[in-house]
């Protein structure tokens, strides 16, 4: 079958708390920030996804920039996306900002954690 790109979305997340380096708050909000914009009313009125189930053909593959690729949960950060076959590319960006350390959050850096996401509807055709 051959892919047809819908639509690409840009997202931009934050963890002002940056629990041991872990990217996966910050890149759930990155993907949220990404499609929480978007009605893709133009797969059901254009592509013919006519039924609810339907939906679940679409194709969504996530490209997220983040600042320690090997402090991530792929699974919560999927977890984004409502419907879909999902799939994840995580690459080394986003960016690490001094903050302030707060113990009383579970704080165990002062680092701000920002990461980038790239998230793309296809559907097969």
């Amino acid at each position: 079958m051959n892919e047809k790109r819908f639509i690409t979305q840009i997202g931009m997340g934050v963890d002002q708390h940056g629990h041991h380096d872990d990217c996966s708050n910050a890149a759930f909000k990155a993907i949220k920030n990404a499609i929480s914009t978007n009605c893709l009313t133009g797969l059901i009125e254009i592509c013919g996804l006519k039924e609810p189930q339907d939906l679940k053909k679409m194709i969504v593959h996530v490209k997220i920039g983040v600042p320690f690729p090997e402090r991530i949960d792929e699974r919560k950060v999927l977890k984004a996306i409502p419907l879909g076959q999902k799939s994840i590319e995580i690459v080394k960006g986003g960016l690490v900002v001094p903050g302030i350390q707060i113990n009383e959050l579970g704080d165990t850096s002062d680092n701000i954690i920002v990461c980038n996401a790239a998230v793309t509807v296809s559907i097969s055709q």
